[in-house]
C-alpha cells in the first residue's frame, strides 16, 4: 500500500487524504444554474422567457414566450449567455427564463 499525504480539512475539522480533499474542492466549485421554476440548466439548452424584458442598449423588448436557443452558462449561478437575432452579447438572468 502506498503512503498518501494527509491534510487537515478546516471545514470538517478532520484529517483526510489529499486526493479526497481535491475531489471535495472540485465538487464544490461546480456552479448549478436553475431557471425560474427550479429546473437545472446546462449548455445548449433551449429556454423561454417568462416575462417581457427590455434590452438595454439595443432599444428592443423581448416578449414573454420568446424562445432562446443554445444557451451557454457563464459560471455565475444567475446569468446565462444567449444568442438572439439582432442583439449582440445578450446575457439574461436565470430567474426570467424557463427550460423548454
Amino acid at each position: 500500500m502506498q503512503d498518501e499525504e494527509y491534510v487537515f480539512d478546516e471545514e470538517s475539522g478532520e484529517w483526510m487524504p489529499a486526493s479526497q480533499q481535491a475531489q471535495k474542492r472540485a465538487a464544490s466549485s461546480v456552479v448549478e444554474v436553475r431557471d425560474a421554476v427550479g429546473n437545472v440548466l446546462a449548455d445548449g439548452d433551449q429556454v423561454t422567457l417568462i416575462k417581457d424584458l427590455t434590452v438595454k442598449g439595443a432599444g428592443q423588448t423581448l416578449k414573454r414566450g420568446t424562445l432562446i436557443k443554445a444557451i451557454r452558462l457563464t459560471g455565475d449561478a444567475q446569468e446565462i449567455d444567449c444568442k438572439f437575432e439582432g442583439i449582440k452579447g445578450l446575457v439574461l438572468r436565470a430567474e426570467f427564463v424557463r427550460k423548454r
